[in-house]
């Protein structure tokens, strides 16, 4: 009897809890990312993230306590507030991976701030570089391997067009669909981006995209500031929190004043000229690639396109920036252009229009990363 009790508890059979499934927007941006995250069942967000693309390496020597928990890596925030004892690393240069160790670092510290079950496969959509070449696309694979399941890249302005779709308006016939017919200029942290979407996925020559951007401004800014006043002492984390704080274009009158170190002594200096300049070079550049991009398109879709040119990315923040390269673009004989600006959310839209895209993926779409 007791062979038979033993026997029938060898065969029950074995039941298995069904693999459940996670899907990831990441706006992996120079400067800043952003993460949404939610059940593929669903369209809530159940996780939302942005993070300062950064990774702080404890200094040698480092006293017990200075850091909490006296920890070797910081991130994000926690690594700018105490920037002091740390060497920070950031791990993109224009939208690309420039240390790949670093980047793994930070795609790891990504992943902890999803809570989800060991039994839980990870799919993420991320945003990448209009542009980006095969190695770009690989470094990113490497830095994200056994980080995410399975993975799809897609160009960041096709996703900021389709995170600004408004799904619940697509049968209205004064609606523009920014993703059927527009121009999208995405001036991020490392790179400056233009996409023509024409309702698919954006091909090469839908694209161009340029280095100067963001952090080519501070270093515009910082090399003025410089040649007008030799003596001070200025960081780039400085002149970007100058530019992000005063920015403009088109506006001479504008003064900006800051704090600058001379000597040890805290001084104050007017560098509105020097903000200004860099601002409007990053607009003459806009508009010249806005031109190029522009010439490709259809010619019976330009009325349409030149209806629905959108800034995004942390550059279209730079005030009076649409308005100016609309006035530009009247000027240089564009018939009724529209430019508008997505706005302060934009990192947001950019990973909501991934975790729409991971929503709308294929199974035979997914790029399946081993671990």
């Amino acid at each position: 009897m007791k062979h038979s009790s033993n026997s029938a508890l060898l065969e029950e059979p074995v039941v298995q809890t069904a693999k459940e499934t996670l899907l990831v927007g990441l706006d992996l941006g120079t400067n800043t990312s952003a993460l949404l995250a939610g059940s593929p069942k669903s369209s809530d967000i159940s996780i939302r993230e942005t993070i300062p693309s950064i990774v702080g390496y404890a200094k040698d020597g480092i006293l017990d306590g200075v850091l909490p928990g006296n920890a070797t890596m910081l991130f994000g925030h926690d690594a700018l507030k105490r920037k002091l004892y740390l060497n920070l690393v950031r791990p993109l240069k224009g939208g690309n991976i420039a240390d790949l160790a670093s980047a793994r670092h930070f795609a790891r510290h990504l992943r902890s701030r999803l809570t989800v079950n060991g039994n839980t496969e990870i799919r993420a959509v991320i945003g990448v570089p209009a542009k980006a070449d095969p190695a770009a696309r690989e470094a990113l694979r490497q830095a994200f391997t056994g980080v995410f399941d399975k993975v799809l890249f897609i160009p960041e302005p096709f996703l900021a067009a389709l995170g600004m779709r408004d799904e619940s308006r697509l049968g209205d016939a004064d609606y523009a669909d920014p993703v059927r017919n527009a121009l999208f200029i995405d001036i991020g942290g490392g790179s400056t981006d233009l996409c023509l979407m024409r309702g698919y996925y954006p091909l090469p020559e839908d694209q161009v995209s340029s280095t100067f951007a963001g952090d080519a401004i501070d270093q515009h800014i910082s090399t003025s500031i410089l040649q007008m006043y030799p003596d001070c002492q200025i960081s780039l984390h400085k002149v970007c929190e100058t530019k992000e704080r005063h920015s403009f274009v088109m506006s001479p009158e504008t003064q900006v004043t800051i704090d600058l170190v001379v000597a040890g002594r805290t001084r104050q200096f007017d560098v509105a000229e020097q903000v200004g300049a860099g601002c409007d070079a990053l607009l003459k550049h806009i508009l010249d690639l806005a031109r190029s991009l522009i010439a490709r398109a259809d010619p019976d879709a330009v009325p349409e396109l030149l209806q629905n040119i959108v800034l995004t990315g942390g550059g279209s923040l730079i005030r009076g920036l649409g308005v100016a390269l609309q006035t530009l673009l009247i000027e240089d004989g564009y018939e009724n252009p529209k430019v508008s600006v997505m706005g302060p959310n934009y990192k947001e839209q950019v990973a909501r229009g991934a975790l729409k895209a991971a929503h709308q993926a294929k199974d035979r779409q997914w790029q399946t990363i081993l671990r």
